[in-house]
């Protein structure tokens, strides 16, 4: 019996696990990628692509499990995990590396006195106890003195003295100084870390921007003022003219911006409505004007001036 056949279709079913090209495959375990740095077989492409993309994230595939199955295997409750090396391409980052934070004022401090930092631990050996106990917090220690059952009371107190309440007020005025401390630190470090200018240059600026004021006070605008050593020359403010070609909307709401200022305008320009209707005239002023002699000497100089014109046109 003649099986070559049932073992070469067998054969082209399971493919060896050995992936074998012109150009070996560059795989990048830490990051579980493949590159395939191979020419793309264009008989194959155009004959059939789905096939051809098939056999080439096969043998991919196989070469990354393949490399997986070489690494070291570290035993856990799940199960065996491979221990992944270091990547290989080098991958950019998507956002700028963090800066690093401005130390508080503890911080400087002890760096100045060379004092060195040493955590202590959350719990704390409690001799009345005998265990260990937690040194804030829930069963804490630093709530011991509110929590025992008998307290040593001073001689002179006053017969309202409650250990307990003095105890639990100065656990609180701790906790208030150290989220006062705290709130103080983010707000210098805030501000540290925005773009602020120096007392300096602040300072410079505010003497430069006096100068300039005191250049225009004069008469001729500071043209003939004598020039001080180091000054700056003064640039004027450049006018800004919006585009000749604007959009539709924005011409529309411009046209309306324009339109409501000239009804604003002229709405300050009527006085309270009368019988007769709105008046134009602001009344008031007018009167006032006249009863201080303005209106008169007007009137008085326009007849002259309609006098004079028709003597000369007798002329």
């Amino acid at each position: 019996m003649d099986v070559s056949s049932i073992l070469a279709s067998h054969a082209e079913k399971y493919k060896s696990i050995t992936v074998e090209k012109a150009n070996p495959l560059e795989v990048d375990a830490a990051y579980l990628t493949v590159t395939d740095p191979n020419p793309i077989d264009v008989d194959s492409y155009d004959n059939d692509l789905e096939e051809h993309l098939q056999s080439l994230a096969r043998d991919g595939t196989q070469a990354l499990i393949s490399s997986l199955f070489q690494l070291p295997i570290n035993r856990s409750d799940d199960g065996p995990l491979a221990q992944l090396p270091a990547p290989i391409a080098p991958l950019p980052r998507a956002k700028h590396l963090p800066k690093p934070k401005p130390p508080t004022k503890w911080e400087q401090f002890a760096a100045a006195k060379g004092i060195q930092h040493k955590k202590r631990d959350k719990k704390e050996w409690d001799e009345e106890r005998q265990e260990w106990v937690n040194r804030w917090g829930r069963d804490g220690k630093n709530r011991q003195l509110e929590e025992q059952w008998i307290t040593e009371v001073p001689l002179h107190a006053d017969i309202d003295h409650d250990p307990r309440k003095i105890a639990r007020d100065e656990r609180k005025a701790r906790v208030a100084k150290n989220q006062k401390q705290q709130q103080g630190n983010i707000a210098r470090a805030q501000s540290s870390s925005s773009a602020q200018p120096q007392p300096r240059e602040e300072r410079k600026k505010d003497i430069d921007r006096t100068l300039s004021s005191a250049r225009v006070s004069t008469a001729s605008m500071g043209r003939f003022d004598k020039k001080l050593e180091g000054e700056k020359k003064m640039r004027g403010v450049k006018r800004k003219f919006d585009s000749n070609e604007q959009g539709g909307d924005s011409e529309r709401k411009n046209s309306l911006a324009l339109l409501s200022k000239m009804d604003s305008d002229s709405r300050k320009m009527r006085t309270r409505p009368s019988s007769g209707g709105d008046e134009t005239v602001n009344v008031r002023k007018a009167v006032k004007f006249v009863s201080k002699g303005k209106g008169a000497v007007a009137m008085g100089k326009e007849a002259a001036s309609k006098k004079k014109f028709k003597s000369g046109k007798r002329k």
